[in-house]
């Protein structure tokens, strides 16, 4: 069999994960201890070639990911082609491509496709909707879990470490000097990771694990599960049941979330049951709500309208580049849209269209320029370039997304 090439696409749902599909192929979310492309590539074991997705992301270009691919460029590609969903999160354990043409099933819904050398590549419409396309009458049932919304990405987030801990076989490295444990559980630290005298961690409900270059600073407290990326820096408070990407900086309390990448929260404030893009900057004590006070399910806005998420515990999506100035309060459930920047102390609405600019609903747009101007001085702060490919990329999402803006209230 000629060498298997891998394909994420985004179907319609994943189009519409709002605020995060407007930057990034939604394959490049966080779930666990990876990105839902990174699972794909160490279940099946081959390199991705890349993201089909929404026009917009055209140009996409993030260390390490791949881009995204036009149409033409995908039916160029050449060998066995293993298609598959960006919301589905393989199992670990792994997935050997079939041999020969197959479509490919979890939880009872088509999620991809196995094509061999010469057989065409599905057309948008099959992508946005794989159920309606006809593929290979032979069906491959993988193992795994489609995440069907945000909201669901972070409630099964724990769950997620729990498994990825267990299949990635993380080993117990020990207590550091100083370090108060409770429980049983597995505290793995890569070699040059660092938890300093003083902090607690519970690992009662689940292992913890910091990666390479990672530190946490005294007193603090770990509360398993929880994996803390390359190089990210805890410095102080209390951080427990998340996935934190690689450069974070972090302080304050941060429960059930999930944090990209590139964050900068490095002062008090609370953040609970929270997906946050790449290049999030919170200012000092922006705190987000995460229960109603009546206990009921959270509706969250969706482009789609208001969708009632069936959770009572949802907290706030932040879209990649997306600032608040300090003492921002965020009500339960807000979506804020990408390259957005909130200040001045007053709550802003529940949806905060993206490249939004102002103080409470007094929103105005962030004028181009001086985003991208903003943008690239943040990213140099973390020696990371903005490339003219990305560069052009968020120009599109910015004209992309001035409709939203015309039409907030």
């Amino acid at each position: 069999m000629s060498y298997t090439r891998l394909v994420l696409f985004d179907d319609a749902r994943a189009r519409a994960w709002a605020p995060f599909s407007l930057t990034r192929p939604v394959g490049e979310m966080l779930f666990g201890t990876m990105t839902l492309r990174a699972r794909a590539e160490r279940a099946t074991g081959l390199a991705c070639a890349g993201h089909l997705t929404s026009d917009h992301l055209l140009g996409f270009d993030e260390p390490g990911a791949p881009g995204a691919l036009t149409p033409a460029q995908a039916r160029e590609l050449s060998g066995h082609r293993l298609v598959l969903s960006s919301r589905c999160a393989l199992d670990l354990e792994g997935l050997t491509p079939p041999d020969g043409s197959a479509t490919l099933v979890l939880e009872g819904v088509t999620v991809g496709w196995h094509l061999p050398d010469g057989a065409p590549m599905p057309d948008v419409a099959a992508l946005l909707d794989p159920d309606a396309f006809a593929g290979p009458e032979a069906r491959v049932t993988i193992r795994g879990r489609m995440v069907e919304a945000p909201w669901t990405l972070v409630r099964d987030n724990p769950d997620q470490l729990r498994a990825d801990a267990a299949a990635l076989g993380w080993e117990d490295t020990g207590t550091p000097p100083g370090v108060h444990r409770i429980g049983e559980g597995v505290l793995s630290l890569a070699p040059d990771a660092a938890i300093e005298p003083g902090v607690t961690v519970d690992l009662r409900t689940g292992p913890v694990r910091l990666e390479a270059g990672s530190r946490v600073e005294g007193p603090a407290r770990l509360v398993g599960p929880l994996h803390i990326g390359p190089s990210s820096v805890v410095f102080g408070g209390q951080v427990g049941s998340s996935s934190i990407g690689p450069v974070c900086k972090l302080r304050g309390e941060i429960a059930d979330s999930v944090i990209l990448g590139y964050v900068n929260k490095a002062h008090d404030g609370y953040l609970g049951h929270a997906l946050a893009g790449r290049w999030v900057n919170l200012g000092a004590f922006t705190t987000n709500s995460d229960l109603k006070n009546n206990y009921g399910s959270v509706s969250v806005w969706t482009p789609d309208g208001p969708t009632d998420t069936g959770l009572m515990k949802v907290g706030c999506f932040l879209g990649d580049h997306v600032k608040t100035g300090i003492g921002t309060v965020l009500n339960t459930g807000t979506v804020i849209g990408a390259g957005s920047n909130v200040f001045g102390g007053r709550m802003p609405p529940s949806h905060v269209p993206p490249f939004s600019w102002g103080e409470g609903s007094d929103l105005t747009d962030y004028r181009l320029d001086k985003f991208l101007e903003g943008a690239e001085r943040a990213m140099a702060r973390r020696d990371v370039a903005l490339t003219e490919g990305m560069r052009g990329m968020l120009e599109r999402a910015w004209h992309a997304s001035a409709d939203d803006r015309r039409r907030a209230p």
